[in-house]
C-alpha cells in the first residue's frame, strides 16, 4: 500500500545545542518502521527516473521494493551490484541534486528519502548480515590503484568482483582518503568507512598504506618491475589553494585541508591528543562549500565562535542545503557578500584581524553565475584568532612530475578520455585528480567507468 504523505519521514538527529559540543554522528538514522513507511512512498515507476539521476546507476526502485517487504538483506544486495560503498553514499551523497531530484513524488511534495533508505539498508547489513561475499574466479591479471579515496575504492571493488588481483596504494597510514581525513566524524563515522573497506578486503583487495607513489615507487616501476598490467590514479586533490593576500603566512592561518586532517585523521579534538591543534575563541572560515561547513562545524565543537565569510549571497552557497541548515542550527554565523583582502597580525606574528570588503553581485555571466564586485569604501575589520581558508584544492603534482608522458591541465588535473584513459597506455585516472575537488559520488562514478575501461583493455590484450 502506497504511503501518500507529501513529506518524508523525518530523520532523527541530535539536538543542535548538544551536537555542537561533540563529534558523534548528527543524524541518527531511520528505525525499521520509519524505513518501511518511507519506502512505501515510492511509486515504483516503470521508467525509473531516479536511476537516471544516480551516477552509479543503483536500481533504486528495486532496493526500495525489498525494503517495503522487509527484505533488508536482499535490498543491500541490489544496491551492492553497482555501489560498493552504500553506507558512505547514504550519508554524504547529494541526493537532492541527483536521484531525489528526478523522483516523481517530488513534483507534488517531497521526493522519497532515497539517501536515508540507502543508509538504513547499509547500516542494517553491517550490523546484522553474516553473509560472506562470493569470491569470483581469479583471472590472472594485476591492477594497481593509487589512492584509497572514493574513486580508488570503487574502481578496486568493481575490478575485484571481476576476478582481478587488485592492490591499493595509500600514502597515509590509514585507508579511506578524503572519507577519513576530510569528512568529519559527525557526518561520516570512521568505523563506517572501515567497515566498507573491510568489505572490499573480503573480496581479496589488498591495501598497502604509507606508500607514496612517486616517492617510494613510480608508476613505471609498478608496471615494469611489479607486474601490474594497468594502473588507476585516484590520488585526489589534496593541495590547498590560498587567496594570495597579505598576511596568509601568519600563525593561526590554516588551510581547511590541514585543519580537517589534523582533526579527522589525527584526532586533534581529543583531550591529550599527541597532535593538538590551536583553535582560538574567534574563528573565520573563508569559503562556502561543504568543506567550509565541515571546518566551521569542527571549530564550533572545539569551543570557538565561528563565522563563515563568503563573497556571494546565500543563494549561491555551493554547500549542500542540509549542511548549511545544520551549521546555522549549531550557531555558526554567516557573513555573506563579504571578501577578505588582508589579514593583520600581532607583533609576535599571530592572526589578529581580517580586513574585508562588502560585495555586490553582477548580472549572471556566460557561465550563468553572478560575479561578485567590490563595493568601494566598504572596508571593515573582523577580530579573529584563527582563519581557515577553504577556497578549493588542486591535485598534488608529485605523480605528474614522476610519470613521463602523463598529460595534465595547466592547473594540474590529469587529462583523460570519457573512460578514464590517460595519455599513457594502461594508465587510467578519475575523481578529484582529474576534475579537481568534487563530490564523493562523482568520484565513484569515475572509478566505475575506469574499472570498465580497464576490464575492456586487459581483455583485449
Amino acid at each position: 500500500m502506497v504511503n501518500k504523505s507529501l513529506v518524508k519521514n523525518e530523520m532523527p538527529v541530535q539536538p543542535a545545542d548538544v551536537r555542537n559540543k561533540n563529534f558523534s554522528e548528527v543524524a541518527l538514522g531511520y528505525t525499521k518502521e520509519q524505513a518501511i513507511d518511507e519506502a512505501r512512498r515510492c511509486l515504483n515507476c516503470k521508467n525509473k527516473p531516479c536511476v537516471d539521476g544516480c551516477p552509479v546507476n543503483v536500481d533504486i526502485p528495486g532496493f526500495i521494493n525489498e525494503v517495503v517487504n522487509g527484505n533488508f538483506e536482499a535490498a543491500y544486495q541490489v544496491i551492492n551490484k553497482t555501489n560498493s560503498l552504500p553506507a558512505i553514499c547514504g550519508r554524504v551523497c547529494p541526493q537532492e541534486k541527483q536521484c531525489e531530484a528526478k523522483c516523481i513524488r517530488g513534483k507534488k511534495g517531497e521526493p522519497v528519502g532515497i539517501g536515508r533508505l540507502e543508509r538504513f539498508v547499509a547500516d542494517w547489513y553491517i550490523a546484522n548480515s553474516k553473509t560472506e561475499p562470493e569470491l569470483p574466479k581469479p583471472n590472472g591479471h594485476k591492477v594497481a590503484i593509487i589512492g584509497s579515496g572514493p574513486s580508488g575504492l570503487t574502481c578496486a571493488g568493481d575490478l575485484a568482483k571481476l576476478g582481478y588481483d587488485v592492490t591499493v596504494f595509500e600514502a597515509f597510514h590509514l585507508a579511506g582518503g578524503v572519507l577519513v581525513y576530510g569528512i568529519p566524524e559527525f557526518r561520516l563515522p570512521k568505523q563506517i568507512v572501515q567497515k566498507e573497506i573491510d568489505g572490499l578486503k573480503k573480496l581479496n583487495v589488498k591495501i598497502e598504506t604509507n606508500m607514496v607513489i612517486g616517492k617510494i615507487l613510480s608508476i613505471d616501476e609498478l608496471m615494469k618491475d611489479h607486474g601490474f598490467e594497468a594502473v588507476f590514479i585516484g590520488s585526489g586533490a589534496g593541495l590547498p589553494m590560498f587567496m594570495n593576500i597579505p598576511g596568509e603566512n601568519l600563525k593561526g592561518v590554516y588551510s581547511a585541508n590541514e585543519f580537517l586532517t589534523r582533526i579527522n585523521l589525527m584526532k586533534a579534538y581529543k583531550p591529550g591528543s599527541d597532535t593538538p591543534i590551536h583553535c582560538g575563541a574567534r574563528v573565520a572560515v573563508v569559503g562556502g562549500g561543504n568543506v567550509a561547513m565541515d571546518a566551521a562545524r569542527c571549530a564550533k565543537r572545539l569551543g570557538a565562535d565561528v563565522t563563515i565569510v563568503y563573497r556571494r549571497s546565500e543563494a549561491e552557497l555551493p554547500a549542500r542545503l542540509e549542511e548549511v541548515e545544520h551549521a546555522k542550527e549549531e550557531g555558526i554565523n554567516f557573513n555573506l557578500l563579504t571578501n577578505p583582502i588582508e589579514i593583520l597580525g600581532t607583533e609576535d606574528g599571530w592572526v589578529k584581524e581580517i580586513v574585508c570588503q562588502k560585495m555586490r553581485l553582477s548580472e549572471p555571466d556566460a557561465s550563468g553565475r553572478a560575479r561578485p564586485i567590490p563595493i568601494e569604501g566598504s572596508e571593515h575589520k573582523i577580530s579573529v584568532d584563527n582563519v581557515i581558508m577553504s577556497i578549493g584544492t588542486t591535485p598534488n603534482p608529485l605523480i605528474k612530475s614522476t610519470t613521463e608522458g602523463l598529460a595534465t591541465e595547466k592547473w594540474g588535473g590529469i587529462i583523460t578520455d570519457e573512460g578514464g584513459l590517460t595519455s599513457r597506455e594502461g594508465v587510467y585516472a578519475g575523481g578529484d585528480a582529474v576534475t579537481g575537488a568534487a563530490t564523493v559520488i562523482l568520484a565513484m562514478e569515475a572509478g566505475k567507468k575506469a574499472a570498465q575501461s580497464i576490464d575492456n583493455y586487459l581483455k583485449s590484450k
